[in-house]
């Protein structure tokens, strides 16, 4: 079954979402508040997590400085659109599976990429 770490940056719904679903996930917020992106990933790494993020930062990270990584789910929502937000997750996580480990998976509104991590 997939992992997650939730970013500080993710919004909380999405957490409750997959947790309400069954699904393993850890919030940054409830275990290491303030950490770095840089510590994010290697608190998701040991458990195979995906890191849920709204941080762009992330995409940094992982393509130019290579940080090992599990996968990404990157969130793109706009304001008006953030109520659909959980459900859109949990169908991705449900729909994609493992293709979203060791993926770098931009999430909007009416786009979804999946990239294969290097």
């Amino acid at each position: 079954m997939l992992r997650f770490l939730a970013d500080e940056s993710c919004d909380f719904s999405v957490v409750r979402e997959l947790r309400a679903s069954a699904f393993d996930v850890v919030a940054v917020v409830e275990r290491a508040p303030g950490a770095t992106d840089e510590s994010v990933i290697a608190l998701a790494r040991p458990d195979n997590r995906i890191v849920l993020t709204e941080d762009r930062d992330f995409g940094r990270l992982v393509f130019a400085a290579t940080h090992a990584t599990s996968g990404v789910i990157y969130i793109r929502y706009p304001a008006p659109q953030r109520p659909e937000l959980p459900r859109r997750i949990l169908q991705l996580v449900q729909r994609e599976g493992e293709r979203l480990e060791k993926s770098f998976t931009v999430v909007g509104p009416r786009r979804i990429r999946i990239r294969n991590l290097p």
